[in-house]
């Protein structure tokens, strides 16, 4: 009996890492594919820092999943305690990484209000600048979301670096309507919007708008960050009874 359950345990084991490690080679495939894409793609890729840093995200879980199914699964097929042993360290790195990163959250959520965004606007954007990360990160957030600054265009009413570099513009380019919210987009009035006219300014700030998009994927993300944990959780306990009951 305790040798039928055992050989159970390491089928559905082996079944759970299987889908991890294909899951992990999808996302590897996808991430050296945009990475390394010959056709153009590569080139809008690292045009845009948020798709840029995107792409390497989706290189790094790939990997990582990849070699957790990797292991898992090996571990799991052979009953091999060392790779066991190695998933078991690998996962449990995992699950506190995790564990560390949302307390982390939960300590520094007031760096998250409308004041810090604020702040850190006024003190560092540089307006058209697309040598500079945190500007052309935040040109990249306003085209794409139809938004200006944290609050609205009159965040940049006393930003110190916008007015010397751009004092005869209201506001920078990135707050201009389009027609097409993306850098490729025609504005609708360039001249119009940099002279201050509101009509063809985004007239919106870009937390509320961010916030109100995201609102309905809280809770999902919410129940879908502690789904991850309890799978994690479960499968160190499998790797555990596997690896104790294996001669």
């Amino acid at each position: 009996m305790e040798g039928d359950c055992l050989s159970c345990m390491k089928y559905l084991m082996f079944v759970f890492n299987f889908f991890i490690f294909l899951g992990g080679t999808s996302l590897l495939g996808v991430g050296i594919w945009v990475i390394v894409d010959p056709t153009g793609f590569r080139e809008i890729v690292a045009s845009n820092p948020l798709l840029f840093t995107g792409a390497y995200i989706m290189l790094a879980m790939g990997a990582m999943l990849f070699l957790l199914g990797f292991l898992g699964c090996c571990g799991a097929i052979r009953e091999n305690k060392c790779l066991l042993l190695f998933f078991f360290m690998f996962i449990l790195l995992i699950f506190l990484a995790e564990l560390s990163a949302a307390i982390l959250a939960f300590i520094f959520r007031e760096n998250l209000t409308r004041e810090f965004f604020t702040k850190e606007l006024k003190k560092h954007y540089q307006g058209n600048n697309d040598s500079d990360v945190f500007s052309s990160t935040w040109n990249s957030v306003m085209i794409t979301f139809g938004c200006c600054g944290v609050n609205g265009p009159e965040d940049f009413e006393t930003g110190p670096h916008l007015r010397p570099l751009y004092s005869h513009d209201a506001i920078p380019e990135a707050c201009c309507r389009r027609e097409l919210q993306s850098r490729n987009g025609a504005f609708i009035n360039k001249e119009e919007c940099l002279r201050g006219n509101d009509m063809y300014q985004n007239q919106q700030g870009c937390y509320t708008v961010i916030l109100n998009s995201f609102e309905t994927y809280v809770y999902l993300a919410g129940a879908l960050a502690i789904g991850v944990l309890a799978i994690e959780l479960f499968a160190m306990i499998f790797a555990m009874c596997l690896f104790r009951g294996i001669q």
